[in-house]
């Protein structure tokens, strides 16, 4: 079985101000802070949250 794709995301922009439901997104991917960077697997779900708030996130692959 091939390795699973991920990618790093960073919360670069606060989520102070916006709407409520890009805020979930950010905690959905696990985003607590600024500078704050995990790793989450490359699925459609995660691309979905990630392109929903993407002028929040710098996104790079893993």
């Amino acid at each position: 079985m091939a390795a699973q794709k991920k990618l790093n995301v960073t919360l670069v922009k606060s989520t102070i101000g916006r709407l409520p439901n890009h805020i979930a997104c950010v905690k959905g991917l696990g985003l607590r802070r600024l500078h704050h960077t995990v790793s989450v697997i490359d699925t459609p779900e995660n691309r979905g949250m990630i392109n929903k708030v993407s002028y929040l996130l710098k996104v790079e692959e893993a």
